[in-house]
């Protein structure tokens, strides 16, 4: 189980980063993101979910970690996917700007997260 939080723990980073870059990328050239975005973007949120109850498991069968700010990092990354959900504005352009910005955040603390771990 450990080693499939490891492995996952590098999915979610990898596909946080790319969602950020594609998202960036979209807000700067001010073009709007199609359904592959869209699909990337809720795959990214999905992996970080599905790491936290990764984490979750490992932590009901006594398997803790020596840092204890990794649970920080990994519960501070969930909160930042998800709060694009309650807090962006309605305006698409804006909107856009909000979900790759906290992917860049959720990903930074992924890494941080892997690398207390």
């Amino acid at each position: 189980m450990t080693a499939l939080h490891a492995w996952n723990g590098l999915l979610v980073i990898a596909a946080l980063l790319l969602s950020a870059g594609w998202g960036g990328t979209y807000a700067l050239r001010k073009r709007t993101p199609g359904r592959v975005y869209a699909h990337v973007l809720a795959g990214a949120q999905a992996l970080v979910i599905a790491q936290v109850a990764l984490g979750l498991l490992l932590l009901s069968d006594n398997l803790r970690t020596a840092d204890r700010l990794h649970y920080s990092y990994g519960v501070l990354a969930l909160l930042a996917v998800l709060s694009p959900w309650l807090y962006a504005p309605p305006v698409p352009a804006r909107r856009l700007l909000w979900f790759a910005g906290a992917s860049l955040v959720a990903g930074a603390l992924s890494i941080r997260a892997y690398t207390t771990g």
